[in-house]
């Protein structure tokens, strides 16, 4: 007896049908919620976008704080300008304070995970001082968590 030529059809639309499903099935985790990450699970080497009228680029180096369990302290690195930074993650929040010379906050973040990101991109304001506005940002990690 000949299989019916619906047969491979069906199997071909079957196929297609499940690598347009999400990838939360067999092997892969879901994403985490925000309140699930942790502090540590930002450790690593990050993108950063500053969303300006002429995008800058940085990268961003966190790594556990020494003297603070579950804080973040690091540098931020676009060419030969560096910034110190602390940062903390709270309750799926993003916070982080820039400094020049290590004893004054020179600029604010603020920001939350990204949703479907898996932790992978947060997205927030940076903040300067009070008479600059706000300045988008988006952070994405260089690692796989």
């Amino acid at each position: 007896m000949r299989p019916q030529k619906s047969t491979g059809a069906a199997a071909l639309s079957l196929a297609l049908a499940c690598m347009l499903l999400p990838r939360t099935g067999l092997g892969q985790a879901p994403c985490p919620s925000a309140t699930v990450i942790q502090a540590a699970h930002l450790i690593g080497q990050w993108q950063v976008t500053l969303h300006t009228p002429t995008p800058e680029q940085w990268t961003l180096d966190l790594q556990a704080h020494p003297e603070h369990t579950g804080s973040l302290k690091g540098s931020l690195v676009q060419g030969i300008r560096r910034a110190l930074v602390v940062a903390d993650w709270d309750d799926g929040e993003f916070t982080m304070e820039e400094s020049l010379d290590g004893q004054r906050i020179a600029a604010t973040w603020q920001g939350q995970a990204t949703e479907g990101q898996c932790g992978r991109q947060i997205e927030g304001s940076r903040v300067q001082g009070e008479p600059s506005p706000p300045t988008r940002f988006t952070m994405r990690s260089s690692h796989l968590p």
